[in-house]
């Protein structure tokens, strides 16, 4: 090979490397033909959210041993985290439940069982131990409206993540429904049971002085819902009753008494049990289960008892 042609070889193979080290280089170049272009990934594409959209449960009843059914779209519905009914209530709702009404008083072996679903991410703020059972004393207090008697209505709370809210936080029909029938002279020792407890053990709240607040352990909201169950199934009456130490004076007291006792009612009726159940007195400081001379002593004695008849 002369020493011409391995000049021009040595030129050649130079432009070769230099184009390609260009290539490589360079981002904005395009050095490959059509189709061949390198794969680049884009890492600002965006990413759309999964819409979920919102779960929607039909007013449904059904009895098993009888001929009475109920299925339609309409149902109770609530905000998240809330369980007060959204009004108002579809006129088709009203009308079904204007003959659940006649049923159960045609059927008084039968009860209406509901359950209400909540989800893990909601924010229990009721008196009840949570927000699915606070929506089934709801749903029954309605039913109470309208007709049907507390002695034919039960209810529970269940736990349910797989109900979704549209995006307006709404919760369509977060509630299961079912007739249950029962035995001539059967009896719910159960209940029976829970309600002697509470007439022994009372529920008792304590305040500060001059204070009304009211802050519940899951205990104690235990004992509201068996409460609610006691006088929707036997009849009693909630009797609540406001107590104070004996710091000022006598008579002053008594109204204290009387409005933490008032206080106590307006929230349990707030949380689903109906005024007309609730019955709110006071003793001011007359009645005091611990010495007055003490601060200890005056804590035990500035409460609010909740009991049953």
């Amino acid at each position: 090979m002369s020493k011409k042609t391995s000049y021009l070889l040595g030129i050649l193979l130079t432009i070769i490397i230099g184009t390609l080290l260009y290539c490589y280089l360079c981002d904005d170049c395009h050095c490959f033909p059509s189709g061949e272009e390198a794969i680049i990934e884009d890492t600002n594409s965006i990413v759309e959210p999964e819409v979920i959209p919102a779960t929607r449960n039909a007013f449904t009843i059904s009895d098993a041993d009888g001929d009475f059914n109920i299925e339609i779209n309409d149902n109770f519905n609530f905000k998240t985290s809330n369980f007060s009914i959204l009004e108002p209530i579809a006129t088709g709702v009203t009308s079904e439940v204007a003959r659940l009404k006649d049923y159960l008083l045609a059927n008084p072996l039968k009860d209406i069982d509901i359950t209400g679903y909540y989800r893990s991410d909601e924010t229990n703020n009721s008196a009840y131990p949570n927000l699915g059972l606070a929506r089934a004393n709801a749903v029954k207090n309605y039913l109470i409206s309208q007709g049907v008697p507390s002695k034919q209505i039960d209810t529970h709370g269940q736990l349910n993540d797989d109900i979704n809210p549209d995006d307006a936080s709404t919760l369509f029909g977060p509630l299961k429904f079912g007739i249950v029938t029962f035995e001539e002279g059967a009896t719910d020792e159960v209940l029976e049971a829970a309600c002697e407890a509470i007439r022994k053990n009372p529920l008792v709240l304590y305040f500060k002085t001059g204070e009304a607040q009211i802050s519940l352990t899951a205990k104690q909201r235990q004992m509201i819902a068996d409460m609610s169950r006691c006088f929707d199934k036997l009849g009693v009456k909630v009797q609540v009753t406001g107590h104070t130490d004996n710091t000022g004076d006598a008579d002053n007291n008594v109204v204290l008494g009387q409005q933490r006792a008032d206080f106590a009612k307006s929230y349990l009726v707030r949380n689903g049990i109906l005024d007309s159940n609730v019955e709110a007195s006071s003793k001011g400081q007359t009645v005091p289960i611990a010495d007055n001379n003490t601060e200890e002593g005056r804590t035990k004695n500035r409460r609010t008892v909740i009991t049953i008849n």
